[in-house]
């Protein structure tokens, strides 16, 4: 029984890196924001963009949840509509941990060993926009706690991320509701 999770357990892992791409040029410098008051960061944010990948394909009117546990550690609660905004729910919970300011590793899947990197790279002073990624460069995230950003927000959001290396031209806009 063990060797058959563990076969599933790799099985996952590489079907989840395949369908995954590097949007980012590794070879640029890139740093998570010096400090991050977890408090004001936790609370509801909806994706603007994001980098294309296997576990959001198809998700619209998504959302990201995050709350302090007891333990220190950070919940994280991720929403989406499949196919449209009245579609079915789908739910992905997981525990994040703060690596060092600005980083968190978040698990998804608690039994595996890995976890993944999760860099805040810019919040805006008010907390209400977050620009999000990870050095390899295959996912990336524009979060703002409203479902919509004006486009000096987003500009301003799609610069950090080309700042880091990041292909902004592979970045998918989920719908959300208005």
């Amino acid at each position: 029984m063990l060797r058959q999770s563990l076969s599933l357990g790799a099985i996952l892992v590489l079907a989840a890196c395949g369908m995954n791409g590097n949007y980012r040029d590794t070879s640029v410098q890139m740093d998570s924001v010096a400090a991050l008051d977890i408090e004001r960061y936790t609370g509801k944010w909806y994706e603007i963009a994001r980098f294309p990948n296997g576990f959001e394909e198809g998700c619209v009117g998504v959302t990201a949840e995050y709350a302090k546990r007891e333990d220190g550690r950070i919940s994280v609660t991720n929403t989406c509509r499949k196919d449209t905004l009245d579609g079915p729910v789908e739910v992905a919970e997981g525990i994040a941990r703060i690596a060092s300011p600005g980083q968190l590793k978040v698990k998804f899947v608690q039994w595996l060993p890995f976890a993944g990197d999760y860099w805040v790279l810019d919040v805006t002073p008010d907390y209400s926009v977050a620009v999000v990624g990870e050095p390899s460069g295959d996912f990336g995230w524009i979060l703002a706690r409203t479902p919509t950003l004006d486009d000096a927000q987003l500009q301003d959001a799609l610069s950090v991320l080309k700042a880091d290396g990041y292909d902004t031209s592979k970045l998918v806009y989920p719908e959300q509701p208005s």
